[in-house]
């Protein structure tokens, strides 16, 4: 069984499968190679309460789910709340090291590490930073141009004006038709403000990556699959390892959604993501638990 047909029985099985922002000619045309990577986000090592009992299991199960897939990827990205907030800088840093050994067991050859605000707002990223390194960086694959957008560390939940000025210089090395990833925590948009869910500079990054032909935005922040496009960007997030949030705005408090006893999974997963040369992104949609 092929890539491709994989991902068509995945979609059958649940999985949400279809074509993103990124141009699948303009990949062609520029000498891309097909490849596949996965998203894990939210993970909350270190949280303990009713939302989920399991929660010591969760990122243990996610880990052996992807390593089971007929292929493994050739990267991960992670893309924020690796860990659970504490006020103790000790515990924030046992957490972390406790996470880096879990997902140290994935078989992947690389993982491509964010901070959420869990992780890094209540010191700026500096604990992150000792054990997973930048809080912001761009990467190259196989014809595809990368960017970790960090607007996490700045307790304001803002990306800051020295990140913003990277952020262009970055850009300003790629071709207008550049295929270019971004991958983020909260989302750049205003989804919904009230609850914490936007960036409040989020709208100057997203001026400075319009002009790019073909730009797809991955991110975490929310608990649950969302779609959104700003002209011709398209944003999408990822579900949560840990527990799902209610939709956007649909109640007063963003509060977990109740534990389910008798499907304990529910809400919870990952994703595949499949850059094709010539059809451009298939995104696939998995639990964490495989059933």
């Amino acid at each position: 069984m092929d890539r491709r047909e994989f991902l068509r029985l995945g979609a059958v099985g649940g999985g949400a499968v279809f074509i993103s922002g990124l141009y699948g000619p303009a990949l062609a045309a520029a000498g891309g190679e097909d490849f596949y990577f996965v998203q894990l986000s939210d993970s909350h090592w270190g949280y303990k309460g009713p939302a989920n009992p399991d929660a010591q299991n969760t990122l243990k199960q996610a880990v052996e789910r992807v390593n089971a897939l007929p292929a493994p990827p050739e990267f991960i990205v992670f893309t924020g709340d690796l860990t659970h907030t504490t006020d103790d800088p000790a515990e924030r840093r046992r957490r972390m090291a406790e996470f880096k050994e879990i997902v140290a067991g994935l078989k992947v050859k690389e993982i491509h590490f964010l901070p959420g605000e869990h992780d890094a707002s209540l010191d700026k990223g500096a604990a992150y930073q000792e054990f997973f390194g930048p809080t912001h960086y761009s990467f190259d694959h196989k014809g595809v141009h990368f960017i970790a957008i960090d607007n996490v560390s700045d307790p304001g939940a803002r990306i800051g004006e020295a990140q913003l000025a990277w952020l262009k210089a970055d850009l300003a090395t790629q071709a207008q038709d550049a295929r270019i990833v971004v991958i983020t925590h909260r989302p750049l948009f205003d989804l919904a403000p009230q609850w914490d869910w936007a960036t409040r500079d989020g709208a100057q990054a997203i001026a400075l990556l319009m002009p790019y032909a073909n730009v797809t935005v991955f991110y975490g922040h929310i608990h649950q699959e969302n779609h959104h496009m700003s002209g011709h960007i398209a944003h999408h997030a990822a579900k949560s390892l840990i527990f799902p949030l209610p939709a956007p705005a649909s109640q007063e408090k963003r509060t977990p959604l109740p534990w389910d006893d008798a499907a304990p999974a529910r809400g919870l997963g990952f994703r595949e993501v499949e850059a094709q040369a010539r059809t451009g992104f298939q995104i696939t949609e998995l639990p964490v638990v495989k059933g």
